[in-house]
């Protein structure tokens, strides 16, 4: 029955996501990640195609990662992790380390920061004055995501300027028929409702695609460039990965053919 209901969400999704104008991939864009390996995840078959075609991209971590496994591990040494990895992982996808961010929020504070995170991202883009930039989707369940969006958008009201704004989606791929249906019966009839709210959100709101067949492998070293998200860098079964997620088909859900945005324009001021 997934697998059945799987193949109808894509072949609906292939017939409603219009593919992005090649000429597009030309123009200069700031990715937003809310944590080193979204920016991969998300789009990172995107930013390559976009570097092939000679666009000039930048990066922003707004957190620094601190606490994904910090139950195993001192936050200060994940945080250095975790940026050693973010330098890595850009650098396959084509980007180089003079053109990546780190602005350094604590992992999971951004909600507490949001001042200060406005300005510093309005800086950055009076500074770089991007054609585009991508951000995760404003409906993504993690609170960082979720401020994420929400701190982007308010610096693009200071910014004033028209730009081309590509919404990415994470967590919506963590719904039935993209991931197994898991615990009690309740549990079960909770996750089935939510996963039919996200699916329709995905086809309703995900109308633009990218085409990344042709550097899925350079993604997927990319992506194992993030080694504490993908491997146990301690021999403990408490340190989960992105592969423990859903038996890995969560993780899968990045390596389709296309990536799929939310795409719209954020007019500058009158």
């Amino acid at each position: 029955m997934k697998v059945l209901v799987r193949q109808f969400y894509k072949q609906l999704m292939t017939q409603l996501v219009s593919e992005c104008d090649e000429s597009e991939l030309s123009r200069s864009a700031i990715v937003f990640s809310p944590h080193q390996d979204d920016e991969t995840l998300g789009c990172g078959g995107t930013i390559i195609r976009k570097k092939k075609a000679g666009a000039d991209v930048k990066i922003v971590f707004m957190t620094d990662g601190c606490r994904s496994h910090s139950h195993l591990i001192s936050e200060n040494e994940l945080k250095s992790i975790r940026s050693q990895e973010a330098i890595a992982a850009t650098q396959m996808l084509g980007v180089k380390q003079d053109d990546v961010y780190f602005l350094e929020f604590k992992d999971g504070e951004l909600d507490k920061n949001q001042d200060a995170a406005i300005r510093k991202v309005a800086d950055i883009l009076c500074r770089e004055q991007p054609d585009e930039i991508f951000i995760p989707c404003y409906e993504e369940a993690p609170a960082d995501h979720v401020y994420t969006n929400k701190i982007i958008t308010s610096a693009l009201q200071i910014y004033g300027k028209k730009v081309v704004v590509y919404e990415y989606p994470i967590w919506f791929w963590c719904h039935w028929p993209w991931t197994n249906l898991i615990g009690s019966r309740r549990q079960i009839l909770n996750f089935l409702k939510s996963s039919c709210v996200s699916s329709l959100k995905l086809l309703k709101d995900f109308r633009c695609s990218v085409y990344i067949g042709d550097v899925l492998e350079l993604k997927r070293t990319a992506l194992e460039q993030h080694k504490s998200q993908m491997i146990q860098l301690i021999s403990d079964p408490r340190w989960l990965t992105l592969d423990s997620l859903s038996n890995g088909e969560f993780l899968e859900c990045f390596f389709q053919d296309r990536e799929i945005f939310r795409r719209y324009i954020f007019l500058e001021k009158n």
